[in-house]
Order: structure tokens, then sequence, then C-alpha cells
């Protein structure tokens, strides 16, 4: 291998698989968040198309309950999304449907990313960024700063403790990891019988030291009635309405 192979090689787009986690109640919502119109087509379509249209993904999986199954597969054909390979029924926490998810990609698959279907907001910007810096540290998340100041309270609704703004990060989604770590500590975090809501806990759990690149305000999640007043919002000041 010559010196402009390894220059091929290092330069080349990196790939991942995507995960998109639909499988939530939406008791907050009151009705199913995700079929709810958002610019005029379903919030999980709106996220697919995210990632439909990414160079950086090759791959979809869709990990939903198992009686949305047949629905959501048919929501996929019906917008689009020829990247979805699978739709599969997730578990009972949001940390056995990731691992159902990141078990049901291709095999050759080097990267996974694992998103909230509920952020239909998300830029290719930050999926490009998350992608990039997986594919250098092998693991990676989006995170944006902390505005507020964050207070520790105890079981008696008491402050017992103010934590170092500095340092304290909102978590987003995408996050990226090479396939065998996230699959490795999923299946650790789930033979625990650990109920983690957040898959990058899942690599703390390891020891693993996750690599963090700029979130974006707008890659809201939607979880209210309200927040999709507010996606809306976006959606208009982007010009995408």
């Amino acid at each position: 291998m010559g010196l402009s192979d390894l220059f091929k090689k290092s330069s080349a787009t990196p790939k991942c698989s995507a995960v998109i986690v639909a499988a939530g109640s939406s008791t907050r919502m009151g009705s199913d968040k995700l079929l709810a119109e958002l610019g005029g087509i379903p919030v999980l379509a709106r996220t697919l198309h995210a990632f439909e249209k990414s160079e950086y993904v090759n791959e979809i999986v869709v990990v939903t309950r198992m009686d949305k199954v047949t629905e959501i597969a048919d929501l996929c054909a019906q917008y689009g999304c020829s990247k979805v390979s699978k739709v599969v029924a997730g578990g009972k926490t949001r940390m056995e449907s990731s691992l159902i998810g990141v078990s049901a990609v291709k095999s050759s698959a080097k990267l996974i990313a694992i998103h909230d279907a509920a952020r239909p907001l998300v830029s290719d910007a930050v999926i490009k960024r998350t992608v990039c810096a997986a594919a250098e540290y092998m693991a990676a998340v989006p995170v944006i700063p902390s505005t507020d100041t964050l207070k520790v309270v105890n079981d008696a609704d008491r402050i017992v403790g103010t934590i170092d703004r500095s340092t304290a990060f909102r978590v987003q989604t995408p996050q990226v990891f090479e396939a065998v770590l996230i699959k490795g500590a999923l299946s650790n975090a789930a033979k625990k019988g650990l109920a983690l809501t957040d898959d990058s806990a899942a690599m703390d759990m390891t020891g693993f030291k996750t690599y963090t690149v700029a979130g974006e305000e707008d890659n809201i999640k939607i979880t209210t009635p309200r927040d999709l007043v507010i996606a809306e919002a976006i959606l208009k000041s982007r010009e995408e309405l």
C-alpha cells in the first residue's frame, strides 16, 4: 500500500448504521408523539429523513413497540426511507431497545449511531460531527452547556449541593460508537439489570471516556404538546415550512 492509498483511506467519509429508538410509550404526550404531524409529516418521518439524506449513514434500523411494527414499516415505505433495513420490536426499557437495535444492524457495521426518534430536528452538521468524532475517538456524543445552575436535591426535597455549571452539559443524540464497544457495553448493562436512559452511560460503566462534540439548541426532544409548538417555530425559522 502506497502513501496515496493511505491518504485515500484516512480521507474517506466515515459511515455508520443508525438505530432510531421509537419504542417509548408517549405517556407525557397523551398520544403517540412520533405520529403527530410536524410541518405536515409525522415526527418519526422527519427524524428518518434527517438520517436518510446524510452521507454519513448507510443503514437505518428502527426499534418500535411490538404493536407498531407493521404501522411503522408502512410509514417508512410511504415516506421513501430507503435506507431502513429493518423495523424491529423493542424491549421494556430504553436500554433493552438500544441493545436490540444495535444487535440488528448489519454485521459489517463499524460505527453505530443511536438516536431518539423524538428528536426530528437534528441537523446534518450534528450527525457529521458526531460520526466523524466517533470514527477518530471510538465514541462520541453531542452536548450543549447548561445555562442553569444545577442543584442536588434529596428525598426530602431539600437542596444538598450545587453542581459546578462549568462542567455540566446536557446530552443529546445521535450518540455514535464503535460497533463492538457499544454492543458489549449495552450487553454488560443488561446482564446487570441496569435501567439506563442514556446509551453513553453504558459506556461510562465500562470505564471508557466518551468524546463530546457541540450539539445544537434546536435539536430538541418532543416530549409534550408544547414541544411540538416549539418545533414548528424552529422549522418556520429555518424556512422549512
